[in-house]
């Protein structure tokens, strides 16, 4: 059976250990400080929150014994094998010992109730650790593809290959394709009951790290594997686990802990201190708009429907939002941004966008150089990506990047939407002169971020773990992508193409998905708010950016249930004819989020749980009970909440309040 959390659960140990990160730096609940461990054999035991880990040090091997009785495999060990180990040394937190046979270095230790591995390599080698999913206990796997999702085991549809839209026989970059750099496990309960215990495993050392998965007899399993690399600056490898409750998303919320634990979690309270047009971000829906929907007069339009709170945006073509609407969005309370992106160069004279042309030499000079010197193609294989390195080698003597972003802001715009830089996809550079790792491509992105966000409000296309500090929106961590949709979107007859230049179909004709993209992406009973409960309340996340709320027509109700239960903006795309057939429904739903928003934005999502068996029924708490949000997916009433329809109730409400989005009209 699959875990299935009922409403008289208790929270999981490591939400509520990360409910009280806010004010101390206490790690999973039990267990704050380090304790040695105890040697027989070669089982090394180690006390973590929760239970007692033994690892194996003749092959990685980890199982638990837990505080409730039971006895849990967390990893097998090393697939390949690691060859004969050399001595064990006992240690202050720990032991340490090495396998001569792959070059490896291993030091295991309790760390803040968690089980901490820590693995360096004197060569280029690779292992396939840890091996993951193998107990028979094990009922749903976490992984957080976009928003989060939660899959049993057994699930037919995910044990089928990728071509089908399942998982088995695929593998990712924990660094690139997931959202966050964690997977986790739910255990169930002797007897077939679920919810008794779980894993989580975290991935500090996401770059050059991947997880694989098989179907095993009918069952998913995952398998990491780090490739150590000189060059890429990958010779350190570390894993923490720990064990939780079962929760599905548990993992996140040890996650959370960790990043507050090591002062790398962002407030988005603290960013609107610094910066208060962030503060706007605060019950608004965003949409990139066109033609005349970026005009003054748009603007007005959408204020006299009573939207309070927006955020627009603009392409990088020859037309954007001039100082006058600039002037009136701002004055209506919203925020105003163009798109940017600093990654793309190309020709001058053949550029398909203003925003590839540079000034000078920077192309093709500053094009990321493979190991063969040639250039990196651009997406889609236009011109080239260009280096970070280079930029921030030049910019304190050429201001290439400010001067390009005080050009784009000088109509007044407060927001700035920078494509590419908090993605997973990071390059390293061969380039004379601008050598860098992929590490380093980080680095020099968060460094550019960083001066943006001083002044303007600013976001990216996806917002990875290591930017969260730096962003305050995101336009894609929202979004759990099937593989198919990137060839989805390369078929312009079906998806829309960029003309017309007022209305590109690419973003506004409605698409209809193949079932399979339809269940993998946004099957509510695969999904689990992993990204809300690591990092609400640091920035705002949304779905991906060419997703617009229209653009899906039969997933519209489903993804407005998501967004309300998970606090979470919705992305529309408006023109002339758009905002008159559309702003109706745009300010129903943008008047019943924007109260809820306001008053859990900056708060971290404290529960999430199913209420009936089916995972139909779903229920998020957000702060100390600030907002309480209550989804019904199903076609039946539950509790006196209709099928379809979502009820959210305010620490200060005295009733819910009641959305059923497809009874709104458009």
């Amino acid at each position: 059976m699959t875990t299935k959390i009922t409403g008289n659960r208790r929270p999981t140990r490591v939400l509520a250990a990360s409910l009280a990160m806010a004010a101390t730096t206490l790690g999973v609940v039990g267990c704050e400080r380090a304790a040695a461990g105890t040697l027989e054999g070669s089982r090394l035991q180690l006390p973590v929150s929760g239970g007692t880990a033994v690892v194996d040090t003749a092959s990685l091997a980890v199982t638990a014994h837990t505080s409730g009785g039971q006895q849990l495999v967390l990893s097998e060990g090393a697939a390949g094998g690691l060859g004969k180990p050399g001595p064990v040394t006992q240690t202050a937190q720990g032991a340490r010992w090495s396998y001569p046979d792959k070059g490896l270095q291993v030091t295991a230790s309790s760390e803040r109730g968690r089980l901490r591995i820590k693995l360096r390599s004197d060569r280029d080698e690779s292992v396939n650790w840890p091996v993951t999913g193998t107990d028979r206990a094990a009922s749903a796997v976490q992984v957080p593809n976009g928003e989060g999702l939660d899959i049993p085991v057994r699930d037919a549809f995910w044990n089928a290959g990728p071509e089908k839209g399942g998982l088995a026989g695929s593998s990712v970059d924990i660094g690139e394709g997931l959202s966050l750099p964690l997977w986790g496990y739910s255990m169930s309960r002797a007897g077939g009951k679920g919810g008794g215990s779980g894993v989580s495993y975290l991935t500090p050392t996401d770059i050059g790290t991947s997880l694989q998965f098989a179907s095993t007899g009918g069952r998913l399993r995952t398998t990491a594997k780090h490739d150590f690399d000189a060059g890429e600056g990958t010779r350190d490898y570390e894993v923490t686990l720990s064990l939780t409750d079962g929760n599905p998303v548990a993992p996140a919320a040890d996650y959370r802990s960790y990043l507050s634990q090591h002062g790398q979690l962002g407030s988005l309270r603290r960013k609107i201190r610094q910066n208060p047009a962030n503060g706007k971000l605060l019950g608004a829906f965003h949409a990139y708009v066109w033609g005349d929907a970026r005009t003054a007069a748009g603007v007005g339009k959408l204020k006299k429907l009573g939207v309070d709170r927006m955020w627009l945006g603009y392409d990088s073509g020859p037309n954007p939002m001039n100082a006058q609407a600039v002037q009136a969005a701002k004055k209506a309370g919203y925020l105003v941004g163009p798109y940017d992106t600093f990654a793309n160069g190309q020709n001058p004279k053949k550029a398909d966008s203003p925003t590839s042309v540079w000034p000078g030499r920077v192309y093709p000079d500053f094009c990321v150089r493979k190991a063969d010197g040639t250039p990196q193609p651009g997406f889609g294989k236009r011109g080239c990506y260009l280096s970070s390195r280079a930029f921030e080698k030049a910019e304190p003597a050429k201001h290439y990047l400010a001067d390009r972003t005080r050009t784009m802001v000088a109509n007044g715009a407060d927001s700035y939407f920078l494509d590419v830089d908090a993605t997973g996809e990071v390059f390293r550079d061969h380039g004379k002169g601008h050598e860098m790792t992929k590490a380093g491509d980080r680095a020099n992105r968060l460094a550019r971020m960083e001066r943006l966000s001083k002044n303007l409000v600013l976001g990216s296309e996806a917002a990875q773990p290591w930017a969260n500090k730096v962003l305050a929106y995101d336009h894609g961590s929202g979004t759990p992508t099937d593989g198919g949709l990137w060839k989805l979107e390369r078929d312009k007859k079906k998806w829309g193409s960029y003309y017309p230049e007022n209305a590109p179909g690419a973003f506004f004709k409605p698409v209809q998905l193949p079932r399979r993209m339809a269940t993998a992406m946004y099957d509510p009973k695969y999904r689990a708010p992993l990204y809300e409960t690591a990092l609400h309340g640091s920035l705002v996340n949304l779905e991906r950016w060419e997703l617009s709320y229209q653009k899906l027509p039969a997933q519209k109700t489903t993804r407005a249930l998501l967004a309300m239960l998970y606090n979470t903006p919705l992305n529309f795309v408006l023109d002339g004819p758009t905002l008159q057939k559309d702003g109706p429904e745009l300010a129903a739903l943008q008047k019943f989020f924007s109260p809820l928003h306001r008053a859990a934005g900056t708060q971290q999502m404290s529960s999430f749980r199913w209420l009936t068996g089916d995972r139909s029924v779903q229920r998020t708490v957000f702060g100390k009970g600030a907002l309480t949000v209550t989804a019904n997916f199903g076609s039946k009433a539950h509790g006196g909440l209709p099928g379809g329809c979502v009820d959210a109730k305010l620490a200060t409400d005295q009733q819910p309040r009641r959305l059923c989005p497809a009874q709104l009209t458009g």
